[in-house]
């Protein structure tokens, strides 16, 4: 009895054994693999930099709109239908074109008038003269007579006074001729604004009227936009009415065109709008491709300040995310958020994410990898 029993605790514990021995075989094959190191990705072909402060000008900038120096309302000048219109909006004009022309009836009919008024007025004048020469040939023709003793001195003051008269009727009728002219003139003047031509050399913006309608004195019926001087009309900050002045430079920016200009402010307007608390300047611009409308970005110098640059292109903008790679001194590549502010000649100042001396991909930023290792120079 005492024999079996043995037999059967010896079989009892050897597999007890085998397994404890199968599962710190397995732990201890775990434990190697949690220790096996991570390969990280090798960044080659970039250009490392360290960031330092930069002096650079500060400046306040704001946003407007390009417009024509001149924009002219086009109107009548008498009233009358509206006879035939010769341009269309966009259409390019010259100045003295002819734009539109009214009913001009009544005109013609007071221009024949003035007219016939005008050669009665010269007839009557013509008459006026021919009878002062003969008072002048009948006086000199009895002042001899008189001289000799044949007529008397009342006789005498008659023919006198018959000169005279003759003088102050050709006089009279020579006024009634310049009036007479003048109110020709007048006609004629008032039968050209039957013709509406263009006061500048520029496009056509707006049309207010059509054939038939019936054009008022005042009322606009076309809007006619220089096309030979613009300037870009900017709202200012209160702030700045006692800063800013006639000549002051400015830099005006219009991205559409991708150009930037240097100019003076030309007009600055001293009132204050309440709404927006802004005043506004005018900076004139001239060069192809300027247009009513554009937007306009304008930079006025307000001194020196540093400031932490990074070039444009480094800048990595990941949807609505905005950063920069980095490099520490291990070479390890991290994807930073930054926030930026004003540009400055290919430049973003950085305004946080980012301090002086940290390292950042300035050139090869399509090859970085967030995570990655930079590769040492010359691999």
């Amino acid at each position: 009895m005492k024999t079996i029993l043995r037999s059967g605790r010896s079989k009892g514990f050897r597999p007890v054994g085998a397994a404890l021995l199968v599962a710190g075989l397995f732990l201890t094959g775990c434990g190697e693999k949690t220790s096996a190191p991570t390969q990280r990705p090798v960044v080659s072909g970039v250009t490392v930099a360290s960031l330092a402060p930069t002096v650079v000008d500060e400046f306040y900038e704001a946003a407007g709109t390009v417009k024509a120096a001149q924009v002219s309302d086009v109107a009548s000048r008498t009233m009358g239908p509206v006879t035939s219109l010769m341009v269309r909006e966009g259409d390019p004009v010259e100045k003295g074109q002819l734009l539109l022309t009214l009913d001009d009836a009544d005109l013609l009919q007071k221009v024949k008038a003035a007219e016939a008024a005008h050669r009665e007025a010269a007839k009557a004048m013509e008459a006026a003269r021919q009878g002062r020469e003969l008072a002048d040939v009948t006086y000199e023709r009895y002042k001899r007579m008189y001289d000799q003793k044949a007529i008397s001195r009342q006789e005498m003051d008659q023919f006198e006074t018959q000169r005279q008269v003759a003088l102050l009727e050709q006089e009279r009728l020579q006024e009634a001729v310049s009036r007479a002219a003048a109110a020709l003139a007048e006609a004629r003047i008032l039968l050209g604004f039957a013709r509406v031509t263009s006061p500048v050399k520029g496009r056509v913006t707006e049309k207010r009227t059509e054939v038939g309608s019936m054009a008022v004195p005042g009322m606009p019926l076309l809007r006619v936009e220089s096309t030979t001087a613009f300037q870009a009309e900017l709202p200012i900050d209160e702030s700045l009415s006692g800063d800013l002045h006639i000549g002051t430079p400015v830099t005006v920016t219009i991205d559409a065109l991708d150009k930037r200009y240097t100019g003076r402010i030309a007009e600055v307007l001293p009132a204050v709008d309440p709404l927006s608390r802004s005043f506004l300047i005018k900076v004139p611009l001239a060069g192809p491709g300027l247009r009513s409308g554009l937007y306009a970005k304008v930079r006025i110098a307000r001194g020196k300040r540093e400031a932490l640059l990074a070039p444009r292109a480094a800048i990595v903008e990941k949807g609505q995310l905005t950063g920069l790679y980095t490099v520490d001194g291990q070479g390890l590549v991290t994807y930073r958020l930054v926030r930026t502010g004003k540009s400055y000649d290919g430049q973003l100042e950085i305004l946080s994410g980012l301090k002086p001396g940290d390292r950042i991909i300035v050139d090869g930023v399509l090859k970085a990898v967030d995570g990655g290792l930079v590769a040492p120079a010359g691999r």
